[in-house]
């Protein structure tokens, strides 16, 4: 199977796909998720649309006005963030305010869409595209409830859900690289930045002409391997700092836990055993900095170890 190599889709969020040319791809992919036609009328230009994933944290967003005055917002997400719901939740109710005109009716409330692409663990759940919607059932008879037939008119809804807000969550890693319909052919885009020659979803024709890295101009391929670079620097700090706390934090913890051990332990004549316990946790402590790429002098910061006993419980385990 051919597949052709792509710009990342944040990268051609903010460069290519807000361009009214381009539309037809960014139609493809919302067609594909929300399971029907979708026409773009503007995108609109705002904080969101950055020039770099570093001004707004390794996000790119877009406000998409579709041609019947539906919102959807349109976010990636890298970082991991406990509070994404409520961000989530937060950037529907912000659009929707900002949507209405001071003395407007209720009814001129838009509809709302909020599709989130994160590339970390959100949630638990074994599946990778999930849907969010509002639904009214009855306490007692578990039916759901209907608008009245004044209502349908008016909005040409059948049921109060459909005025409210929806959102969908798109777990990239969740992805098996398995793509077993069009809207997997998207997301398979969306995490290997390749396109595969059979795929025929809505929009990614357009995108492999549009997309082709190999399209670019010289001075874009400076750009995007400029950013693309950035981008490496700065997941590799973030894990570097994260392994650099997770060691110090596991080196505290050990050392608090032996601490309540050892009074514990001496009460019952234990100290031996303690002894044990406290070699094997710093023991597992190098072993584990080691096979993080730490250096010598790191993990000796970290444990209060010797070089030499860090070389020797290396040796020990078959890593030097």
């Amino acid at each position: 199977m051919k597949e052709r190599s792509m710009v990342s889709f944040d990268w051609a969020m903010k460069r290519v796909l807000i361009q009214k040319a381009n539309y037809e791809i960014l139609e493809g992919f919302l067609s594909e998720l929300l399971r029907r036609k979708i026409k773009i009328k503007n995108i609109t230009e705002s904080e969101f649309n950055k020039t770099s994933k570093k001004d707004k944290f390794g996000r790119a967003d877009a406000l998409v006005i579709a041609d019947d005055g539906e919102l959807i917002i349109i976010e990636l997400q890298f970082d991991s963030q406990d509070d994404y719901f409520q961000r989530m939740l937060y950037g529907v109710s912000k659009s929707i305010a900002e949507y209405m005109n001071e003395g407007d009716k209720y009814s001129k409330i838009r509809k709302a869409y909020s599709i989130n692409i994160v590339y970390f663990e959100l949630g638990e759940g074994d599946d990778y595209v999930f849907h969010g919607f509002t639904n009214f059932t009855g306490l007692h008879t578990h039916n759901e409830l209907k608008l009245s037939a004044k209502q349908q008119s008016l909005y040409t809804k059948e049921i109060p859900g459909e005025l409210y807000p929806e959102y969908y969550i798109i777990k990239i890693r969740g992805f098996k690289d398995v793509a077993v319909d069009t809207l997997d052919q998207w997301i398979y885009y969306l995490k290997n930045n390749k396109i595969r020659d059979e795929f025929t979803a809505q929009g990614l024709d357009k995108a492999r002409k549009i997309l082709d890295y190999d399209n670019l101009s010289e001075e874009e391929k400076i750009i995007y391997k400029g950013d693309v670079r950035q981008e490496r620097i700065r997941e590799s700090e973030m894990e570097t700092a994260y392994s650099d706390g997770e060691i110090k934090g596991e080196a505290k913890g050990e050392a608090k836990g032996l601490a309540e051990g050892l009074a514990k332990g001496l009460e019952k004549g234990e100290a031996i055993g303690l002894e044990k316990g406290e070699a094997i946790g710093l023991e597992k402590s190098v072993i584990r900095g080691y096979k993080k790429g730490h250096s010598i002098e790191i993990i000796a910061d970290l444990t209060s170890l010797s070089k030499e006993k860090i070389l020797k419980i290396l040796k020990q385990n078959g890593l030097i």
